[in-house]
């Protein structure tokens, strides 16, 4: 199959913004006063020695770490404006700066609607390399963050190797992904080096980055910690986002959300400066509202897109580049609420200019249930939203003044030039929609249909691995934990 470059990846956007410039310098000023006064309980003691030695407040053996305003200025000032999340074969790169936009899966659900049942069941690795297939074939995706867990895979120490393996083996996009153990994230970095050639090109070209969560409220645990100094000193992409939760893990109304987002993810962008100064860390916001009813975390609340559209215009006055979240629903199928919680949150935090917003594809079921029909779904309201990102081009030859006043009144553009011209690329062409009559091509083939029919022609290809296979060898002899498919 020919290989088709992606369609501009990375359009600017910056359309909606909830917060005032006035807000922002305050979010700003606020977040450096509690990363300094309160500070954040560091568990690893390979960062709080990280800290301590770039001028922070460590009080001996004690957790509690305390950030100078001068420490985490210095930090944002040397940490990157620009961070590339490559892809292999260089077709799809994704590149996070200033208000440019990408798109990408994610979430590490537990659970899968089955293609063939339609029923939720557990996912297994299966379901990573049939994801990492689909997200290979999904034009407006651009980054595969793995986003189902291999729930058959027992030793901690194996989850990595065997999640980042059958990504690698399946789609030549950018992987992006949590870990699960230290020897795991050793692993999985040596196994990128083997295939990326050396340890230099894998540096120069990263096709690979990882995810480290700050544990909310403003908590960086022993193994995250451990690891995000490891990936900092290989100089590889790391996210350290954080998921504070409106009323239980911060406080209630939005902006005190978004202010807690801000400091504990510049608490992890510190230490990974720290660490190595010019290493590319990526701050995230990940957060969402509580149903105070239930306590259950929200996923398809619009107020969750108005807080990552806030952290992102944040992102941007920092010029730190953001890992973000949209797309997501907690309807249980992919229905009428799936679609307009999906595309509400999907459109707001593109036109913020958040610079990756993953989980944005196939997610549901408040981010515990990913589905393959929704992945497609999205993919459709994802070129929608990229073309408003587009916006309305004005010049001489779009705005045809001319050519109206060559015709005059009373005459149609069918036959013009011009309409040939730009009929293919002036609008966004669904994949799935169904636009015809009722009694013409419709026949009940519906956009669940059609994104039914496309998963299905997906999976009925023969398989062949993306990797070279002579690579792809070694790296299932050198980690037996990997189960083959």
């Amino acid at each position: 199959m020919k290989k088709q470059r992606a369609d501009q990846p990375g359009i600017a956007a910056c359309l909606y913004k909830p917060l005032r410039k006035g807000d922002v310098d305050r979010i700003v000023g606020e977040a450096f006063r509690v990363l300094e006064k309160s500070g954040m309980l560091v568990y690893s003691e390979t960062a709080r020695n990280a800290f301590a030695k770039a001028g922070a407040v460590v009080d001996g053996e004690h957790p509690l770490v305390r950030l100078p305003r001068s420490l985490v200025e210095d930090c944002i000032a040397s940490n990157p404006s620009s961070t590339t999340l490559c892809s292999r074969d260089g077709l799809c790169d994704a590149m996070l700066e200033d208000s440019k936009v990408h798109f990408g899966t994610g979430g590490t659900a537990i659970y899968v609607l089955d293609p063939d049942s339609g029923q939720r069941r557990p996912s297994a690795t299966e379901d990573v390399a049939l994801c990492a297939r689909l997200t290979q074939d999904l034009e407006n995706v651009h980054v595969f963050t793995i986003n189902v867990f291999p729930n058959e895979i027992q030793g901690n120490d194996d989850i990595d190797v065997n999640r980042f393996f059958h990504a690698f083996d399946n789609t030549t996009k950018h992987v992006m992904g949590g870990l699960y153990s230290l020897k795991g994230c050793r692993q999985v970095v040596e196994m990128a080096e083997m295939i990326a050639g050396s340890r230099g090109e894998l540096q120069a070209r990263p096709f690979a980055s990882f995810i480290t969560l700050i544990i909310s409220p403003f908590k960086i645990d022993d193994l995250y910690g451990e690891m995000t100094c490891y990936l900092a000193e290989n100089k590889l992409p790391v996210v350290v986002p954080t998921e504070p939760i409106c009323g239980t893990t911060s406080p209630v109304t939005l902006a005190a959300n978004v202010l807690t987002h801000v400091a504990e993810t510049l608490g992890g962008v510190c230490l990974v400066q720290c660490v190595r100064k010019g290493a590319p860390a990526i701050c995230g916001s990940v957060g969402s509202i509580t149903n105070l009813r239930t306590m259950d975390h929200v996923g398809g609340a619009v107020e969750r897109a108005m807080i990552n559209a806030g952290v992102s215009q944040v992102a941007q006055a920092l010029e730190i580049p953001l890992y973000s979240t949209g797309g997501t629903t907690d309807s249980k199928s992919v229905d009428i609420q799936a679609a307009y919680e999906s595309a509400m949150s999907s459109l707001l935090v593109a036109m913020s200019g958040a610079n990756y917003i993953h989980d944005i594809a196939g997610l549901m079921e408040a981010d515990l249930t990913v589905s393959y029909e929704k992945m497609v779904m999205d993919n459709e309201i994802l070129g929608m939203c990229r073309r408003v990102l587009k916006g309305i081009e004005v010049n001489d030859e779009t705005l045809a003044a001319d050519l109206i006043i060559e015709k005059g009144p009373g005459k149609d553009y069918l036959d013009s030039e011009h309409t040939v011209r730009h009929m293919r690329g002036e609008f966004y062409e669904p994949t799935i929609s169904n636009r015809e009559k009722r009694d013409g091509a419709y026949r009940g083939r519906d956009a669940l249909v059609r994104a039914k029919e496309r998963v299905a022609e997906m999976r009925s290809r023969d398989w062949e691995s993306r990797l070279p296979l002579d690579i792809r060898q070694r790296i299932v002899d050198a980690y037996p934990g990997i189960r083959l498919l």
